[in-house]
């Protein structure tokens, strides 16, 4: 058994960083999924409390490596 962790830059804020591949939070650009880091979700979660809405969930384990099976 192995893991899985992936690299890359967020869409956000091009910084780069690794993930896991199938929990980061991500958005929706020209039909790809493409990942957006911690630190730029933190951000949103905080414009959206002052704002009133509803804040983003993060996986737990969004940050981290994966056991390479949910790959699959």
């Amino acid at each position: 058994m192995g893991y899985a962790l992936a690299f890359g830059a967020c869409i956000v804020c091009k910084q780069p960083f690794s993930f896991n591949p199938v929990r980061v939070p991500s958005l929706l650009i020209d039909g790809r999924r493409e990942p957006v880091c911690r630190s730029c979700m933190r951000r949103a979660n905080i414009l959206r409390q002052q704002e009133g809405k509803p804040l983003l969930t993060i996986h737990p384990h969004a940050y981290e490596g994966c056991p390479e099976e949910e790959l699959e």
